[in-house]
């Protein structure tokens, strides 16, 4: 059995949809970020453009110099932890790869960007694909499916195809819980999660203070820890090979307990 790992989120904007999770200054995106690392993240999430319905584009230029100083920090001071840049431009997939960064995280999955893949080959960087119906802007503007775990199946094992084609040799998925889905999609997208082992590839669950679970408590991002941590736990039975969270101390700790369960032998005594 391989353990589960966790991706600590670090968003460098000042827009992103929890409060909490926003960090526009570099002492306190460096203060986030050791909090994330000596708490057990295998990996740092970091987010210069927030994929918040209501955010506003920004240029590269901007998007660079949110992120640039952390990156350079965090690979001087903890070359063993691995850094991810959440975007979906290639430009900037380049900027950071050139830097050093380990991974590239897209919630488009190459769609928002024609040079991302060919970058991302070219590059020879491990490569996160999400799926989002439409963009951010438009995904939550009645999102339809024949089948929401079916056609998302589909769908990755379309891009599968194209990474390999590209000769991108190592790539995650995720099917982007909240990203043009509604209430029910999402519930039966994670229900239906195990179903995606068939890919034979990891499975990213981005879970973490989502509306699917504030909104259906009737509560706030602030207060959807809980919520969180509990599906958090299902996605691990589903068969999620990285939780993308917040909260990295409670995701580990979810992690911890799965795999007790999972190790328990039911015949002992």
């Amino acid at each position: 059995m391989k353990t589960p790992i966790v991706m600590g989120v670090v968003n460098a904007t000042p827009d992103s949809f929890y409060n909490q999770g926003r960090e526009n200054t570099l002492s306190l995106l460096i203060q986030k970020s050791e909090q994330h690392i000596h708490e057990g993240a295998t990996i740092l999430d970091i987010g210069g453009w927030s994929s918040n319905f209501q955010s506003e584009f920004v240029s590269i230029e901007e998007e660079w110099s949110r992120i640039k100083d952390l990156l350079t920090y965090l690979k001087r001071n903890f070359p063993s932890v691995l850094i991810s840049v959440d975007t979906f431009q290639s430009e900037i997939a380049y900027r950071s790869v050139q830097e050093g960064v380990d991974i590239i995280n897209d919630i488009s999955a190459g769609e928002l960007d024609s040079q991302m893949l060919k970058t991302v080959a070219k590059m020879q960087v491990p490569y996160i694909a999400m799926h989002m119906q439409g963009t951010p802007k438009t995904m939550q503007i009645n999102p339809v499916y024949q089948n929401v775990v079916q056609d998302i199946l589909d769908y990755f094992i379309n891009k599968i195809a194209v990474f390999q084609e590209l000769g991108i040799k190592d790539y995650v998925i995720d099917v982007g819980f909240g990203f043009g889905k509604t209430m029910d999609q999402n519930y039966e997208l994670l229900k239906g999660l195990h179903q995606f082992q068939i890919l034979k590839v990891p499975i990213l669950a981005g879970l973490s203070r989502k509306s699917m679970i504030y909104k259906l408590l009737e509560t706030s991002p602030d207060e959807a820890l809980l919520g969180t941590a509990i599906l958090n736990f299902v996605a691990l039975q589903q068969g999620a090979s990285i939780l993308r969270v917040h909260d990295v101390k409670e995701a580990m700790d979810c992690i911890k307990l799965w795999k007790a369960l999972q190790e328990t032998n039911i015949f002992m005594k």
